[in-house]
């Protein structure tokens, strides 16, 4: 499955891709559903289940699924109008759907956090039902929320399992669904892989402007990264925590200029626009998923250190950074996961340094085999990395594990580019690692907030 460069890199709100961003849109691909089959539902219920349940009330889970419920979009959220909205809702208790009747819908009983057994098929599942004026049912639809903003049907879910397409394909030129079938392609027509990225985008959008688009992903992160840095307070969600980047970032420019700076001081860099990122993402607001929310601060950090600290940086290694960024997250969705809830926080931040990594070296100038090596060895010290956020808050170890992804993925560009790729674990090796050491870790530490951290740390 073809997997574009605007599918791995989504603007939309925080706090979490996978529990606010996929319940939105699926609440809104409910409605469609009901208007697409001119049914007249009195009323709407929805069900949260697994991680969504365990978690949703820290990731505003609820909030996503009425203001979905309302038509909002993350993508184009204005959050004004949606808190109007939320609020109506709430004291109403009814919901006025353009196309539908004015639905019953009260969030304190519509609304349902199952803590059983998550749903077969993926811990992050909702059912969505809707009910006429004598409660017979007239459409029920199971969705799950598979990270990084991806919404399928348990429809969609099954099929992608049996290896059927979930919507039609349209062959590209390029189709590596390996990261050894893409350096084999790469070296059979003298193609990098941002070129043969390119080369798939183009033709998989042949109505948009690629350099453009590309561009509008990059200044919507550098926007997070400026925004987070003119913020302080403490976040939302009852831990607490004080939002850091702005005083680490005057810090940093008060010392600019002095004698003797420490060389490990490009380090602060790059952690404090990981962390400018992840604490605008704590407090809800406009993100891009990279892959996911909860490691969106990792390649907006690596590419300011591009353009910060690295000699002849353009826009157009901007580009090749971010198309060569998405071709490895394509590869590590397509053969494992980004969801913290299917694999642990080794798929968020993880699958994020790799793909920054990569990115990296290749806008560097590294070789095919060397951009292949960067991805490997960013994503192989990260193997093994739980999620098990404190609260179920994006916040704690959520924030400053992004900068050390960032600092990992530097360090595993610079490892690569000194060599000339070749290397002892393959990149596919890795990702199938990354796999069965998910399937092997046990549920409490994939996004559920009932082991590690999450119960070893008292909220105060």
């Amino acid at each position: 499955m073809f997997i574009s460069v605007f599918d791995i890199f989504k603007i939309g709100i925080g706090p979490s891709s996978s529990h606010t961003m996929g319940p939105m849109v699926a609440a809104a691909r409910f409605l469609a559903s009901l208007k697409e089959m001119h049914a007249e539902p009195e009323r709407i219920t929805v069900s949260l289940h697994g991680s969504l349940a365990f978690t949703g009330k820290g990731h505003a889970t609820d909030r996503a699924v009425l203001l979905g419920l309302l038509g909002h979009e993350p993508a184009t959220i204005d959050p004004d109008r949606a808190e109007r909205d939320y609020e109506t809702l709430k004291e109403t208790k009814r919901l006025a759907i353009p196309g539908l009747a004015t639905l019953s819908f009260d969030p304190e009983s519509d609304l349902q956090f199952d803590y059983g057994p998550p749903l077969e098929g993926h811990s992050n599942g909702m059912v969505c039902r809707a009910y006429d004026g004598e409660n017979r049912p007239i459409l029920e639809e199971t969705y799950f929320s598979v990270g990084g903003g991806f919404v399928l049907t348990a429809g969609e879910l099954a099929a992608l399992a049996e290896g059927e397409p979930v919507r039609e394909e349209i062959p590209v030129p390029y189709p590596f669904k390996t990261a050894k079938q893409m350096l084999s392609m790469g070296k059979e027509h003298g193609l990098t892989v941002a070129q043969m990225k390119r080369e798939n985008e183009l033709l998989r959008h042949p109505d948009i402007d690629l350099d453009e688009a590309v561009d509008g992903i990059w200044n919507a992160m550098n926007s997070c990264i400026q925004r987070g840095l003119s913020q302080e307070g403490q976040l939302p969600g009852g831990l607490k925590v004080k939002r850091r980047a702005r005083q680490i970032h005057e810090k940093l420019i008060s010392e600019q200029g002095k004698n003797r700076p420490f060389d490990h001081k490009v380090m602060d860099w790059l952690a404090v626009y990981a962390m400018a990122v992840n604490e605008e993402n704590a407090a809800g607001g406009r993100i891009v998923t990279a892959p996911t929310n909860g490691a969106a601060g990792v390649i907006p950090s690596v590419v300011r250190y591009y353009i910060d600290h690295c000699p002849d940086c353009s826009r157009a290694g901007i580009r090749t950074f971010l198309l060569v960024a998405a071709a490895i997250g394509g590869l590590i969705k397509t053969n494992a996961s980004i969801s913290g809830a299917e694999v642990g926080c080794q798929g968020e931040v993880g699958s994020a340094s790799a793909m920054a990594a990569a990115g990296l070296c290749a806008a560097l100038g590294g070789t095919n085999e060397q951009v292949e090596n960067a991805a490997e060895i960013a994503l192989e010290h990260h193997l093994g990395m739980t999620c098990d956020p404190v609260g179920g808050l994006v916040q704690v170890p959520c924030i400053e594990r992004n900068a050390l992804g960032a600092v990992k993925a530097v360090t595993a560009a610079s490892l690569a580019l000194r060599g000339d790729g070749t290397h002892f674990v393959p990149l596919d090796s890795c990702i199938e690692t990354m796999r069965q050491t998910g399937i092997d870790m046990t549920d409490k530490y994939k996004e559920t907030s009932q082991g590690g951290l999450a119960v070893n740390v008292v909220e105060c």
